[in-house]
């Protein structure tokens, strides 16, 4: 075994421990699929990445992102590799930042990854990724939608609107009246990877308060702060007129975080997801 430069950095906050960490081994060249993927089961964080060398040109880095988080294994029992997750992004560019000698361009950083390139660009509250494209997208049939209602313990009419909303985990957006009624949720055994959001009064900090919820060997998990999850609500939100750009979303409130996640939109109509970013913990680990 040989050590490694690792962080384990925190997202979507200025206040350490406040928001989503990540663990990022920054030399993980000569690793297996194998060795990543025993040691992201390890770390128990909802991902675990490693960065490498980029195959492509146009890339200034690659990285390899596993979870501890989900409720498939792979085989052998080990977690699965996946192809993009947003504040596994932004703790991999916060940590690459921090050792290499800065971007091919000034103005954007240039992720691969399993999704492709990803630009990710610094901005006034930290750096922000530009959201990929959804692979799905519309309605959720009615059926589908009374047993969303029964896991998250709630009446059908209290279900504004359900869409799917997926950039890669699978997610099913839900939209609650208010962030009060997405607090007060107490869900049962989830069985789909829900994010569920309510708008706050005009005039809050925050436009709306977001919850993920997923499954985990058979019991509900909640993510404390989710890029992805807020990727994709941007783009159904604004899509559909809910919510105008710039705005601020809120996660993390019933887990005793404080995450937020600034959203953004350029005229040709690209949404940016950016935060905070913080290293909290900085040395070597032995793999």
């Amino acid at each position: 075994m040989a050590p490694r430069r690792f962080n384990q950095v925190d997202v979507f906050t200025t206040t350490p421990y406040l928001g989503n960490p990540v663990a990022v081994v920054l030399d993980g060249d000569d690793l297996s699929t194998a060795e990543m993927s025993t040691f992201a089961r390890w770390t128990n964080l909802s991902e675990t990445t490693f960065l490498l060398p980029p195959n492509r040109r146009e890339a200034d880095y690659r990285v390899r992102i596993f979870t501890s988080a989900s409720g498939t294994e792979a085989a052998g029992g080990l977690p699965p590799e996946l192809p993009f997750a947003g504040h596994p992004t932004l703790g991999s560019c916060h940590s690459w930042l921090s050792v290499s000698g800065g971007p091919k361009r000034d103005e954007v950083i240039v992720q691969e990854c399993g999704v492709g390139l990803v630009e990710i660009r610094r901005t006034l509250d930290g750096l922000a990724f530009a959201a990929p494209p959804l692979i799905r997208s519309g309605p959720v049939e009615e059926r589908l939608v009374e047993h969303i209602a029964s896991v998250l313990g709630i009446e059908r009419e209290q279900i504004i609107d359900a869409a799917w909303a997926d950039n890669g985990p699978g997610w099913i957006a839900v939209l609650l009246e208010s962030a009060e009624a997405v607090l007060a949720l107490r869900p049962g055994i989830v069985d789909l990877e829900l994010g569920v959001v309510g708008p706050y009064a005009a005039g809050s900090p925050a436009a709306f308060e977001v919850r993920a919820f997923f499954p985990k060997h058979g019991a509900t998990t909640e993510d404390p702060v989710t890029g992805s999850l807020n990727a994709s609500l941007a783009e159904w939100l604004l899509a559909t007129g809910r919510a105008s750009a710039p705005y601020i979303a809120s996660q993390g409130t019933a887990l005793g975080r404080s995450g937020r996640v600034y959203i953004s939109r350029d005229d040709d109509g690209t949404v940016w997801v950016g935060g905070g970013t913080m290293t909290c913990i900085a040395g070597e680990v032995e793999l």
